[in-house]
């Protein structure tokens, strides 16, 4: 078992890679660094996890990004990772990503251009799939947009609406959950630039703003959010490489994530191909945003970028290197000093409480 000042990552990986599924680490709070407890393969392919409440503890979430997808609930009382109650099929393919909101877990299922809402059981377990909405629409890339591509599903701040970003529309999506019934209805959608592959967004901290990723092209959109009405509004963009660095064909980048700092007063992308993060100062309102600097990833192919509960340590997941990486955030200037890393297979995500 961890000690008492020690905190708890997460980390996810493809076992068709090479991966060990979900990994349990411990977290030096003084030092970021992280020390491996033990893990588990029961999921195939956890390449997304979240955390959510149980009753005297915590629950871990886990899709597993596989045709059929399934979706899974963890103990993680001990060093290792336990199946909590029965692995559950999503109803739709390659889920990229879910979410606990409104007493369900919701996920995100790429291949199928959906979103799914699995209820929540009294021991955090999950039931079977209560809904599942299906996206419509494509993009101009032929390759990567000929249909829909739900990449991230969340809650909004407010808790009121599930927003999920999908790639293959260009689209950021609203849609009720209603936590009895568990049906997701569709509310609203706003359109960004066509082509810009929008993978994740991040809200800013004062929950009225916004930040869309790019993955088809390495830019941020900034939108304002109405919670009230359940609405986004495209206020601007802004890119998240230097100008020359984005016109190098040889190196295609894909931005994964988008980090937004706990004061509101920076953002942060982890960029593949570029192998980059990139760090954005944010103005007093969160509405302007410019590029900074970027640094290394610590790693080849990062995937996941997560920024711990203190805000002092960002923690890149890279998948190619097969490693997961920390950084020391400069208080003053956003920019993360590279700290330590430990192999883990195929990494896809961390996440940490």
């Amino acid at each position: 078992m961890i000690g008492n000042r020690a905190g708890r990552a997460f980390l996810g990986s493809f076992t068709s890679a090479g991966g060990l599924g979900v990994t349990a680490a411990a977290v030096d709070r003084d030092t970021g660094a992280l020390t491996v407890l033990g893990s588990t393969d029961a999921v195939p392919d956890p390449s997304f996890l979240a955390v959510g409440p149980r009753a005297g503890g915590t629950v871990l979430y886990a899709v597993g990004e596989s045709a059929p997808g399934v979706a899974a609930a963890f103990a993680v009382d001990g060093d290792v990772p336990a199946l909590l109650g029965t692995v559950r099929a999503v109803d739709g393919d390659a889920p990229t990503h879910l979410a606990v909101a409104a007493n369900h877990v919701v996920t995100a299922n790429y291949t199928s251009g959906s979103v799914t809402a699995l209820p929540l059981l009294d021991d955090g377990s999950l039931g079977p799939a209560s809904s599942v909405l299906r996206h419509e629409g494509s993009g101009p890339d032929p390759e990567r947009q000929e249909g829909p591509h739900a990449h991230q599903v969340l809650a909004d701040p407010s808790g009121s609406w599930v927003v999920s970003v999908d790639l293959g529309t260009d689209s950021v999506r609203v849609c009720a959950l209603d936590p009895a019934t568990g049906a997701l209805s569709p509310h609203s959608e706003t359109a960004l630039r066509p082509g810009a592959g929008p993978r994740h967004l991040a809200f800013h901290p004062s929950g009225s703003l916004a930040y869309v990723l790019g993955e088809l092209e390495p830019i941020v959109t900034v939108c304002r959010w109405d919670a009230a009405a359940g609405r986004f509004a495209v206020l601007g963009e802004v890119p998240v490489l230097p100008e020359h660095e984005r016109a190098d064909d040889a190196v295609r980048t894909y931005p994964s994530e988008v980090v937004v700092a706990h004061d509101g007063r920076f953002l942060w992308t982890v960029n593949r191909g570029h192998d980059s993060i990139s760090v954005l100062t944010l103005d007093e309102s969160g509405e302007k945003a410019a590029l900074a600097a970027t640094v290394g990833c610590g790693g080849h192919w990062p995937r996941d970028l997560t920024l711990d509960p203190s805000g002092q340590w960002l923690y890149a997941a890279n998948e190619r290197s097969g490693n997961v990486s920390w950084f020391a955030v400069d208080a003053q200037t956003g920019v993360p000093r590279h700290a330590g890393s430990i192999e883990v297979p195929a990494a896809s995500c961390v996440v940490l409480v």
